[in-house]
């Protein structure tokens, strides 16, 4: 039999919740009777709460026009990408012994990466690939990881320099997996890069911009989107179609698709050893606010949308 105390506490719980119930309803009421008499104008449109809008003010935040953090673009590592003309040249390997699925996602990163090429790893040690990159002319390195035998995380190099960022993979769903999936082209892709408005998160994206030619063919109608959403970036490869004489566009999932999550970031080119770490995923010292995070700061109201690069 349940306690005294236990059924006064139960008793409690039911008439708040029943007190709270009923001021919700008169509060309802009350509106529709303003909207009623004065108008929809005459009562504020509810917006709920979301941990988007409540996310606590942050003073990482950084806007297109810092110039900080502009003269630190043109200095930084990836500097010279941006500044030239030459499409990007990038290497796609396996962890060690990589298995069909993990070669599988490769195939299908190499259908995104425009001017992208698999080799396979067998048993060279990472940093003789990054040598041999730098030698053949590669301009990035991306080495896919798995874990009983599925992919399970991505390293990105940029070269020769760095820096080097590894993310973990998640909800991973091939092209075959997806509806109705379309067929990709050889076109260059346009490039989305939304809500990455850190220092952190300005390197991350130009990362993820190193991989793909500065000018897109727009012909194609090809694009692909890296779009932070509390610290997880989804990516995504669309084709946009136009319907009704152009008066509408509908998307066309081309795969595949995934969520990475960023474990850590470091400078130069792959020293889990002696590099030097600007980022490294510590959740119970990071995570302790559910309404801050990594990769995207509250803005003020009139902020715009992050940059990738000063030729963007």
């Amino acid at each position: 039999m349940p306690s005294e105390k236990l059924v006064k506490h139960k008793k409690r719980s039911l008439e708040t919740r029943i007190e709270k119930d009923k001021a919700k309803k008169e509060r309802r009421e009350e509106r529709n009777r303003t909207r009623k008499d004065k108008g929809d104008d005459a009562v504020p449109k509810q917006v709920p709460r979301t941990i988007e809008n409540t996310q606590e003010a942050d003073d990482t935040f950084v806007g297109s026009d810092d110039e900080e953090v502009l003269e630190d673009m043109d200095n930084d590592a990836m500097a010279h990408f941006f500044e030239g003309s030459a499409n990007p040249k990038v290497l796609i390997t396996t962890s060690p012994r990589a298995k069909l699925k993990t070669f599988k996602l490769c195939f299908e990163l190499k259908k995104v990466i425009p001017n992208a090429e698999i080799v396979s790893r067998k048993n060279v040690a990472i940093k003789r690939v990054v040598r041999q990159a730098i030698e053949r002319g590669f301009s990035d390195l991306m080495v896919v990881h798995e874990d009983r035998k599925k992919p399970n995380g991505i390293v990105f190099c940029h070269l020769p320099n760095g820096p080097t960022a590894f993310f973990k993979i998640n909800s991973l769903q091939y092209s075959k997996q997806i509806k109705d999936v379309g067929e990709a082209t050889e076109h260059y892709p346009e490039l989305i890069l939304t809500n990455f408005n850190t220092r952190l998160a300005k390197t991350v994206s130009r990362i993820f911009a190193c991989l793909f030619p500065q000018k897109a063919d727009y012909g194609g109608r090809r694009v692909v989107t890296f779009h932070n959403q509390r610290d997880y970036v989804f990516f995504r490869h669309h084709r946009y179609e136009f319907k009704k004489e152009g008066q509408k566009a509908a998307l066309h999932e081309l795969g595949p698709r995934m969520t990475l999550r960023l474990k850590w970031l470091q400078k130069g080119t792959f020293d889990t050893r002696g590099g030097e770490y600007e980022f490294y995923l510590k959740r119970h010292d990071m995570e302790k606010s559910r309404r801050r995070f990594m990769l995207s700061a509250a803005k003020p109201k009139e902020s715009d949308s992050a940059i990738v690069g000063k030729s963007q």
